[in-house]
């Protein structure tokens, strides 16, 4: 459950071609109405595409939160058509975006350099009322369109490539495609959206200046970064302007109780940073919090993990636990160091303790796992794993752990199985035909018959995917 940095570029490609279909919705669209289906199966196939070649943050402390503060907005609205599902992009930029279907994507970028849960609130219900108000569906109804090949050339270029020559040329031909072909949201649509935004953010019990202090912490911190200001901030009118018709709103508002308590987006805040920020600047954001907080030591216990400075961590992560002794996110994090470090009797006491506080918590139910495994308990570690699948069931890693743990409990076809699905969703075409070919004469049940079966239908469906 790692996760390595992708480039700005394919990012910010996926970001702007939030216009993306298939060949049969599009002709769909030019030819008549853009139907609620249309724009479901839209919204599944980019999300699919993304979810097959881009880094999620799948921690649920993170991936729960941010779901979270979209069902706090939607459980307001009118009943709608769209689930509203939430990803976490592992990007720097400050950015978010919703596609139809109501999927919605946050960068880490834009967490990380916000202050407030009701500014990231306020960001989420700009992004749902795009959706709630069917913009771009709209849009394809009037012909407006761009074909999945755009982005499909994009990430070929990065896998072919490795951001080298060839692949770097094929992401610039279709960053120019997507740029030419690219429909930025009119006028209308950005004011409808800062104006439903403003009251979906108000009626889910928000600060209604959560909205407009993002846009400008967003227009601050974007100053001289070029290529990363969202387009709800680029696209007319002004900027300047729709502040000052968002504040005008915001003063014609009724008073009334707001919510105030950013303690879990300041969790979040501090993983995101700790993981994965610039290393300089996150030990700042950590030394400059308060030496009661016990975010700042397990802040600085992450990073300094990060860093190799093994005698730093171990003392960060001590202060932490003095401070919030019963906090299950200390406890995990400082168990998942102990494992990392090898001392597996700190870490068992550390992570069962976090997890009888969240018995729910994957990342620290996969590191139990883990350790289990370690140390022979290769049944007990079998059910942990399967646990972890329930919620992540296309987790690379977790496929790759267990099924070796499989192999090396005699159990081999379960245990190549694993390893080729874990191949499948690393769109590791090569190792995935090398597992399946171990797996194949091994499948003597019809259980086993059936699970091969399954697999291959999974493996069909992402050659479909590969092929654009």
């Amino acid at each position: 459950m790692n996760f390595s940095h992708a480039t700005n570029l394919v990012c910010s490609l996926l970001c702007s071609l939030v216009l993306l279909f298939s060949p049969l919705t599009s002709e769909a669209a030019l030819f008549g109405e853009f139907t609620l289906k249309d724009e479901m199966d839209m919204g599944r196939e980019f999300d699919a595409l993304v979810r097959s070649s881009m880094p999620l943050v799948e921690d649920p402390e993170v991936k729960n939160y941010v779901q979270g503060i979209v069902d706090s907005i939607v459980k307001t609205l009118p009943p709608q058509p769209y689930a509203f599902r939430t990803s976490v992009l592992l990007e720097p930029s400050l950015n978010a975006f919703a596609t139809p279907g109501g999927f919605v994507f946050v960068h880490t970028g834009l967490i990380q350099n916000l202050e407030h849960e009701s500014e990231l609130a306020g960001v989420l219900a700009h992004e749902i009322a795009h959706v709630t108000q069917r913009h771009i569906a709209k849009r394809m109804e009037r012909g407006q369109v761009i074909s999945l090949a755009t982005l499909a050339a994009a990430i070929a270029g990065l896998a072919a490539g490795g951001g080298g020559q060839s692949g770097g040329a094929a992401m610039i031909a279709a960053g120019a495609a997507g740029s030419a072909a690219m429909l930025n949201y009119s006028r209308t649509d950005e004011s409808d959206a800062d104006r439903f935004g403003l009251r979906y953010l108000t009626e889910a019990g928000y600060d209604p200046s959560g909205l407009s202090g993002a846009f400008r912490k967003i227009q601050e911190q974007s100053w001289g970064r070029a290529g990363s200001i969202p387009t709800y901030l680029s696209t007319h009118p002004g900027i300047t302007e729709r502040l000052s018709m968002l504040e005008a709103h915001q003063k014609g508002l009724p008073a009334r109780k707001v919510k105030t308590d950013d303690s879990r987006f300041q969790r979040v805040r501090t993983l995101i940073w700790a993981r994965y920020g610039d290393m300089q600047h996150a030990e700042q954001v950590f030394l400059s919090m308060k030496s009661s907080d016990p975010l700042r030591f397990l802040g600085l216990g992450i990073l300094n993990a990060r860093r190799n400075r093994v005698a730093d961590a171990q003392k960060a992560f001590d202060e932490a636990l003095r401070l919030a002794p019963r906090d299950e996110l200390v406890l995990r994090e400082a168990g998942t160091f102990q494992y990392l470090m090898g001392d597996a009797v700190q870490a068992r006491k550390l992570l069962e303790a976090a997890l009888n506080i969240a018995p729910d918590d994957y990342m620290g139910l996969f590191f139990y796992a883990r350790l289990l495994d370690d140390t022979g308990q290769a049944k007990r570690a079998a059910q942990m794993y399967e646990k972890v699948l329930t919620f992540v069931p296309e987790d690379a890693e977790v496929h790759t752990y267990y099924g070796r743990s499989l192999g090396k409990n005699n159990q081999p076809f379960a245990g190549f199985l694993h390893l080729a699905y874990a191949a499948l969703y690393s769109n590791d075409a090569r190792r995935v035909d090398g597992w399946l070919e171990k797996a194949r004469p091994l499948a003597l049940s019809d259980a086993e018959k059936k699970r091969l079966a399954d697999f291959e239908e999974q493996l069909n469906a992402r050659k479909k995917l590969w092929k654009k």
